[in-house]
């Protein structure tokens, strides 16, 4: 831990994935003694900032995939004149799934001394929410978004033995799901929407069963799916052979016939 004020530091703050009571006691003390600070939304950090009473420091700017390299610049630049710098991102640990780690890799590279203040992290509070085995586990970040890459992307881990932890879209967690059960197999799975804020849901099951509940709804909010590895265990045999989108549509037929038969009663 180094605190000092006389030498450039390059802060990596957590900061609640949710619940903003989450945040740790240092943070704020970091957070309230910096020269600058970059982070992912600067409206999202200000409500923090105001939860606390944390007054913004001078220079406050983002800090994102979109303008990573003209900010990452300013960060080093703030640096070099001896500033204390932190960075952070919406949610969880910077450098995690988004560009933080490029900062964090340039600034050790040049000699400056980055501090990592730790918290909440969505992938260690998913995986133990999912109750699959904690020992030995993969994150694997979000899935390509193409349906062609998002095979080969779960193909590589289809034989080994840990626990998966991915992060997704909201708007692609169907078909996500339908790609981890025809390449994957039944796993036990969880999905994790808006872990410790106030309309939190976890759904467990195997993929056979998860398939169905998010075919069609609408989600809002982060999500996290965590994925039994490759183990008789946490693996359980389909009702029917066919694959996913054929059990799918059969489904649907056998809702419709349903229908029909209750509108001729």
């Amino acid at each position: 831990m180094t605190e000092n004020n006389n030498i450039a530091i390059l802060y990596v703050v957590s900061t609640p994935i949710g619940n903003l009571d989450d945040i740790t006691h240092r943070a704020v003390q970091i957070l309230g003694n910096i020269d600058a600070l970059a982070c992912e939304d600067t409206r999202h950090t200000r409500k923090i900032l105001s939860r606390y009473e944390i007054p913004a420091p001078r220079v406050f700017f983002s800090y994102h995939e979109h303008n990573e390299e003209a900010a990452g610049r300013k960060i080093l630049k703030l640096l070099e004149e001896d500033k204390r710098v932190a960075l952070c991102t919406d949610a969880g640990t910077p450098g995690i799934s988004d560009p933080g780690y490029r900062i964090i890799s340039a600034a050790i590279e040049k000699g400056f001394h980055v501090d990592i203040i730790p918290g909440p992290s969505a992938v260690t509070s998913a995986l133990l929410a999912s109750g699959l085995p904690t020992s030995s586990f993969t994150f694997k970040g979000f899935p390509p978004r193409k349906h062609g890459q998002r095979t080969k992307f779960l193909d590589m881990e289809k034989d080994l033995p840990h626990t998966l932890v991915f992060f997704e879209s909201p708007h692609r967690v169907e078909p996500f799901l339908s790609d981890a059960l025809e390449i994957l197999g039944n796993r036990q799975a969880a999905v994790c929407i808006d872990m410790t804020k106030m309309f939190e849901e976890i759904r467990k099951g195997y993929l056979e069963e998860l398939l169905p509940i998010f075919t069609g709804k609408k989600i809002k909010g982060e999500v996290s799916v965590v994925i039994a590895g490759n183990h008789p265990k946490f693996i359980k045999v389909m009702e029917q052979s066919q694959p996913p989108k054929e059990q799918k549509a059969q489904k649907k037929q056998k809702t419709q016939r349903k229908r029909v038969k209750t509108e001729n009663v």
